[in-house]
């Protein structure tokens, strides 16, 4: 979820989430990883030598890992949870979140793509697409539009400064 840490409290007490229901970015994730798996195995489609695939994927997997890892740890140090479906409670701007207020749902992003390269599958790449689209069609608008209502004037500061992917 798109947070940053400040420490500060919450401009509104209410519980509300960024991301109640099904929509939520694992199970985006899972559905496009399973998706692409699916239309991989029913229609083979090598688009990249495996020389070049399997170590770049390696490291895009590794990569992903990493960042994921750092990102949640900044949530926790910041004493917020991950999930999108509990309130969030501080706005975290630290570590990768310097870089990106996404850093999480990249991390995602890099792994179905260095999956990609590792099982050479086009239909992966592809579905990673559909991934994205409803990523910044649907999810991080609706989450910026509750941190914009949680945290009025820090989240607008910190939206100017850091860029939504990268």
């Amino acid at each position: 979820m798109t947070n940053s840490a400040s420490g500060n409290t919450p401009a509104s007490p209410d519980p509300i989430t960024a991301n109640p229901g099904l929509v939520r970015p694992p199970r985006i994730y899972l559905a496009t990883i399973l998706l692409g798996m699916l239309g991989h195995l029913l229609w083979r489609d090598d688009f990249i030598a495996r020389v070049i695939g399997v170590p770049t994927g390696s490291l895009l997997v590794l990569a992903s890992v990493a960042l994921f890892v750092a990102a949640t740890r900044e949530f926790k140090k910041a004493g917020t949870p991950v999930p999108g479906n509990q309130a969030t409670t501080a706005i975290v701007r630290s570590g990768p979140y310097r870089f990106s207020r996404n850093p999480i749902y990249l991390a995602f992003s890099l792994l179905q793509l260095g999956l990609a390269l590792l099982v050479n599958s086009l239909m992966l790449v592809m579905t990673l697409g559909l991934a994205v689209t409803v990523m910044a069609l649907v999810v991080i608008p609706r989450e910026e539009r509750y941190l914009a209502q949680r945290f009025p004037s820090e989240y607008s500061t910190y939206k100017a400064s850091t860029r939504r992917w990268l």
